[in-house]
């Protein structure tokens, strides 16, 4: 593989579910000749989806990494799920990735889900490319879904092949870089194709879209705006470097068509990843934080560089145990050397480092700059850690999960299995950020939490064909959260004797709402501490606080949006304010603020759009209007309805039945989750009477 930087391309292929990932993978690796057969996602032999619940199930489920060339350049490449419960697989890939190839579905379009990695790749500022797959279905139209990339995606999007024929009669691309015509045969598998003049009737329509991609990128690309004036067009070899620079600054997104499953247009692809999208050199300078300072710091992608790299997953191997995948942006991360961890401020020994293909590795001695591979044998790292240089340690910006939205209670299926299922849920949770256990303080019953009903059948299954752990569960649930809608403010005195001992401090807690989305905010004002100096104390206090916000003070659950600030505090003496008397008068004084504060639960809401037959419409905003689901709009897409709508999560459940009762089968329906909203008081009152 070629080991210089500008030759690298790591790049992740996202999307709405089924719309094509995974085949357009397979395809990728089957034309650099990294495998000799491709396999279909229905026959459940893709390299990519390893798992036996994604052979099973057919879809993806966990990221999965692998490496080919073609031209000269090494592509890493990270499959993505595109089922919503899995969001936080597409979250920290996105995050480690310099490019991303978004895929479309012709007939589809833009889709709820398609919204949410588009959303995703903006925040890590991802340049992409778009890839219109499935151009041989039925009502396939590529260019609806370059308008809907406009308008829904706010994309400065622009076509650079155009399809020849469509639905059935697909056979190939226009490439109007070149102005040819591609024409693939399918007897080959789609390896051989000919190259020649563009149809007649295609003519005129290449033209036009060939001035309107020179004029957008002369547009957006001073470098060549004086060629364009003068010529009125531009030469390939001004055309692709000047296409090159606005992609990398995240100006344009060349648009491609195709279809993998029918072989077809994947090659055109593979030529725009390694023209269009940039190598880790390409991108900006790393930014870290300074671990000593707190001062923001930068690091060039360059082995030359002090090493900085980011965990950014965890999975668990039956033969090496757990593999921590890592991108390595600065330095060289070497077999045997030590590597600084600034959130637990101790080394860390890499002990093996392998590349990734699939669920196979390959050992190496060292990752460099640019690099995405798997090193295993560290004993404290978590996903979003920084392993760096100890002379100058700095740590990179963590990757957020999304709070989960549905738990269920979960038991061994006896008493003597107990300690193995709670290591097993450990091992879990280390893997996959949003999924979260915890034990029930009244009942002592286990609680796991998840995305979805998808997610938590796959957890459990995982347990017992992984980790041999069979459970009982239970039905999956809501999992609300709690927050305040006024301000309050309470002063608590902690007087206790424990243990023969005395416990005692007086501490000011004052909580206030915070904007819908927020979070969560803990401060400490000057004043109080002023009056606790001892840094340890404070921290006690910090603790105390956030553990009242992990317990709610209405039915147990997390509490979000909103501020706590502790203003200040009365010691009754040295001997007896310690630090069981803060933290303990923290979390109390917490739930006395929090209860004066009109506490009310928050619920999830999910954003659905539902495919359905005109004729159907009527009794499915009808059976909405029963969820307490709100309509946002309608629109027509060729011959069918498209209704989107905001419902509650609670009024979710068993959709998928409902919705082929109302409609004889022939809707089909996607949704992801929006926000959380204030519950209406019958919810409450009902979760209150649990």
């Amino acid at each position: 593989m070629s080991s210089e930087l500008s030759n690298v391309r790591n790049i992740g292929i996202v999307a709405h579910i089924d719309a094509g990932k995974t085949t357009t993978t397979e395809r990728i690796l089957f034309y650099t000749q990294k495998i000799h057969k491709h396999g279909d996602v229905h026959d459940g032999n893709t390299t990519t989806d390893f798992m036996v619940q994604e052979r099973e199930r057919g879809i993806t489920i966990q990221s999965a990494a692998v490496s080919c060339e073609w031209n000269g350049r090494t592509i890493n490449i990270i499959d993505t799920p595109g089922h919503v419960d899995f969001t936080m697989e597409v979250e920290r890939s996105l995050r480690v990735l310099d490019g991303a190839v978004c895929v479309f579905c012709a007939v589809g379009g833009v889709q709820p889900q398609s919204e949410t990695v588009w959303r995703q790749a903006d925040r890590y500022n991802v340049p992409r490319l778009a890839f219109v797959n499935k151009m041989d279905r039925m009502g396939a139209d590529f260019a609806r879904v370059v308008e809907e990339l406009r308008s829904k995606l706010r994309a400065n999007a622009c076509p650079v092949n155009l399809p020849i024929g469509r639905e059935e009669s697909f056979k190939g691309v226009v490439d109007l870089i070149e102005m040819k015509a591609i024409v693939y045969d399918e007897a080959t598998d789609g390896k051989t194709f000919t190259v020649g003049d563009i149809p007649a009737e295609l003519k005129d329509e290449a033209e036009l879209a060939r001035a309107e991609l020179v004029e957008k990128v002369a547009d957006l690309d001073e470098g060549v705006m004086e060629a364009f004036l003068e010529n009125g067009d531009l030469t390939k070899e001004e055309l692709v470097p000047a296409i090159r620079r606005t992609v990398v600054a995240g100006k344009f997104v060349p648009v491609l068509c195709g279809t993998s499953l029918k072989d077809k247009g994947v090659q055109p692809l593979l030529d725009a990843i390694c023209a269009y999208l940039p190598s880790p050199s390409d991108r900006p300078p790393v930014a870290a934080t300074d671990l000593k300072s707190g001062e923001p710091v930068t690091r060039r992608q360059d082995d030359k560089e002090l090493l900085t790299s980011l965990v950014f997953k965890i999975a668990t191997d039956p033969y090496v145990g757990k593999l921590f995948f890592v991108r390595v942006y600065g330095g060289v991360l070497k077999k045997g050397a030590n590597a600084y961890n600034p959130r637990t401020k101790k080394r860390e020994r890499i002990m093996k480092i392998v590349r990734l293909f699939a669920d196979s590795q390959i050992e190496v001695e060292e990752l460099r700059a640019g690099d995405i591979g798997a090193v295993v044998g560290l004993k404290d790292c978590t996903t979003g850690d920084t392993l760096c240089a100890e002379m100058k340690p700095c740590y990179l910006e963590r990757i957020t999960a999304p709070q989960p939205v549905m738990f269920m209670a979960i038991e061994p299926k006896s008493s003597a299995d107990k300690d193995k299922l709670v290591e097993s849920m450990k091992a879990l949770a280390a893997e996959d950020p949003t999924c979260q256990f915890r034990e029930d303080e009244e009942t002592g019953q286990t609680i796991l939490s998840g995305m979805g009903e998808l997610h938590l059948e796959i957890l459990v299954d995982r347990l017992k064909r992984e980790f041999h752990c069979a459970a009982n569960t239970g039905k999956p649930m809501v999992s609300y959260v709690e927050t305040v809608t006024a301000e309050a403010v309470k002063d608590f005195l902690f007087d206790r004797e424990l243990g023969g001992k005395r416990h005692a401090v007086g501490l000011t807690i004052a909580v206030k709402p915070l904007a819908r989305g927020a979070g969560r905010k803990v401060e400490l004002t000057r004043e109080f501490r002023n009056a606790v100096p001892d840094r340890h104390l404070q921290d006690c206090v910090e603790q105390g606080l956030l553990d009242g916000l992990l317990t709610g003070v209405l039915a147990r659950f997390q509490m979000t949006d909103l501020e706590v600030t502790c203003r200040g505090a009365t010691l009754v003496d040295p001997e007896v304010s310690d630090e069981i008397a803060f933290r303990s008068a923290a979390m109390m004084g917490f739930r006395e603020a929090a209860e004066a504060a009109a506490p009310e639960f928050l619920e999830p809401i999910m954003k659905l759009e539902i495919t359905t037959p005109p004729e159907s419409v009527g009794e499915i905003l009808g059976d909405l209007n029963a969820r307490r689901g709100s309509v946002l709009d309608m629109d027509m897409r060729g011959d069918l309805q498209i209704v989107h709508a905001r419902v509650p999560m609670a009024q979710m459940f068993g959709y998928a039945t409902a919705i082929r009762s109302l409609t004889k089968g022939r809707a089909s329906y996607s949704m992801e989750p929006d926000m959380f909203e204030l519950a209406p008081k019958n919810v409450r009152d009902e979760i209150l009477a649990r």
